[in-house]
């Protein structure tokens, strides 16, 4: 396992093997997000280390919520050489990115080998046109959480197979006053509620797109709606889920307040860390369900990458950073907020201690991670489905009309 790890040392990392002299006194700037995935603690951690073993370059970190990522790397674009050195960036933002100028190709930089080594979903992240504009850092996506004991109270012996066998069970654990609502999502008007859309609409073997046109009014996507509103019309799922972000789910899970509850791969530590959480031990995590006929699991891409924006004027120094963080015995030192992008890391002891089930639903769902629109106007399509959706949930259109002026919207953007 360790060969893996000492050749991206040794192939990738070429900038390291540089004396630390060529990087006498040089800042990076660097921005990353503040929440899920590594924790804050982790990144400075991993940035000490760099730091000492390159004497000659420091690292100012920028710690921003994920919703101002995107608009901060956009805005730092026209800065001139006083931006970013080095950005974290989302699986859906590289064609935007790239179309438009703003990160550096590292296609040569990266040698062909690594491509069998890394997870297919994990490249895509940084991929765009045929080229890379970075490496990929955080291999994620959302698992289904759920509290064992709650399951046990109820009467329920295993976790839910499907979305209709967790909306059964979610009615068992009502009826039978264990949680007033066993369903937590992340559904406030934002990207987050848009993961758990198109993990519902993987699931239901639906599409955004079919030859360039929407196709969310139909089929699986609108599935996927019909169930979002069906859970909470039936009283299933707290209806403050249309006002929370992944943060909030934790806090109401980890209180002991609900069920089930769908976030990403960091939840699964700090739900079971006694000092965050009232049900440390209790909980369970299995991969997000399928349809009956249509799928066995299901899985949205939440990966993110680093790259280095086109105007930094550190380049090298930010490559030598960006292939510090993301080699293999790295990720494997860090892995318990995060999992590692690499496939051999998945049979490291030191990964799979403490969280086995956790590396279990991954090994499905990584399988089938699904993506959203991989397109230049993304950001706007986004926001146009928030929009919308968040409208059925509010009781302020039905699921027809609301995709329905979806897809009439986006057919203007595009």
């Amino acid at each position: 396992m360790k060969t893996i790890g000492k050749l991206f040392v040794g192939s990738v990392l070429t900038a390291l093997s540089l004396s630390s002299s060529a990087f006498a006194d040089t800042t990076l700037n660097a921005l990353f997000m503040s929440q899920a995935a590594y924790s804050e603690a982790d990144i400075k951690s991993m940035t000490e280390k760099f730091e000492t073993t390159n004497p000659g370059i420091k690292v100012d970190l920028e710690f921003v919520p994920y919703e101002a990522l995107h608009d901060k790397i956009v805005a730092a674009a026209g800065a001139g050489d006083n931006g970013y050195d080095v950005v974290l960036y989302d699986v859906i933002w590289p064609a935007e990115f790239a179309s438009r100028g703003f990160l550096t190709d590292v296609t040569d930089r990266i040698p062909a080998d690594l491509t069998g080594q890394i997870f297919d979903g994990a490249w895509t992240t940084v991929e765009y046109g045929g080229k890379r504009y970075g490496m990929p850092w955080i291999l994620d996506t959302k698992y289904l959480f759920y509290n064992s004991e709650m399951l046990e109270k109820a009467g329920i012996s295993a976790p839910p197979k499907t979305w209709s066998e967790l909306a059964n069970q979610a009615k068992t654990l009502k009826a039978k006053g264990v949680v007033e609502y066993p369903l937590v999502w992340s559904w406030s008007q934002s990207e987050a509620m848009i993961c758990d859309f198109t993990t519902l609409t993987a699931a239901n073997d639906g599409a955004f797109f079919s030859e360039g046109e929407p196709a969310f009014t139909a089929g699986g996507a609108r599935d996927a709606v019909e169930f979002m509103k069906m859970t909470l019309d039936e009283g299933l799922t707290n209806p403050a889920s249309r006002e929370y972000f992944e943060e909030d789910v934790r806090r109401v899970f980890s209180n002991g307040e609900a069920a089930f509850a769908l976030n990403w791969t960091y939840m699964n530590a700090m739900a079971n860390d006694p000092a965050e959480s009232k049900v440390a031990g209790k909980v369970k995590v299995a991969p997000a369900p399928g349809v009956d006929g249509k799928s066995s699991a299901s899985s949205v891409n939440g990966s993110m990458g680093l790259g280095i924006p086109s105007n930094s004027p550190h380049v090298e120094e930010a490559w030598a950073f960006i292939s510090f963080l993301t080699q293999k015995d790295i990720q494997d030192d860090y892995a318990k907020l995060s999992l590692p992008i690499w496939k051999a890391s998945y049979s490291e002891p030191k990964v799979l201690e403490g969280q086995e089930d956790l590396i279990a639903a991954a090994e499905q769902s990584i399988a089938v991670m699904y993506p959203r629109p991989l397109v230049p106007s993304y950001t706007e399509v986004s926001d146009i489905l928030q929009k919308n959706i968040h409208q059925v949930l509010l009781d302020q259109a039905s699921v027809d009309d609301a995709l329905k002026a979806a897809a009439d919207r986006v057919k203007r953007i595009r």
